[in-house]
């Protein structure tokens, strides 16, 4: 069973089935909220177990359509973790403990910063994969 939380302990949470992939996201919207890696994870396997109230979700204007979660006492990004689809992305840094999984795609990689370097072999989308 993976567990995470957020930078102050505040929010916590648990799987209790392994995430189904990783990816990286190079969007500048994805770097500036300090989630870039990200596993998708079952809504079913997912459990909030503290900090709920503690969770605020940025809703960002169109064209764009993913909510991004913070814990609202550290900042810690979490993803889309208040989703209520099927799926959804959770901010790798936010596990407590180690994730078997190795980054499957960079996604948007057009707007990856000239001064990171992408040094694994995963495939690479210029936007979303299913674009």
């Amino acid at each position: 069973m993976l567990q995470g939380s957020c930078c102050c302990g505040t929010v916590k949470f648990k799987l209790t089935s392994p995430p189904t992939m990783m990816g990286t996201c190079h969007c500048t919207r994805c770097r500036k909220s300090g989630a870039s890696t990200f596993v998708f994870v079952k809504r079913d396997a997912f459990e909030l177990l503290s900090g709920a109230e503690s969770i605020t979700t940025y809703k960002p204007e169109a064209p764009y359509k993913y909510n991004r979660c913070f814990c609202s006492k550290c900042g810690s990004s979490l993803g889309e973790v208040t989703s209520t689809n099927e799926s959804f992305p959770v901010a790798a840094n936010c596990f407590d403990n180690e994730i078997q999984l190795k980054n499957l795609f960079h996604e948007f990689v057009k707007e990856k910063p000239s001064w990171y370097e992408i040094s694994d072999d995963a495939k690479q989308f210029m936007e979303h994969p299913h674009q």
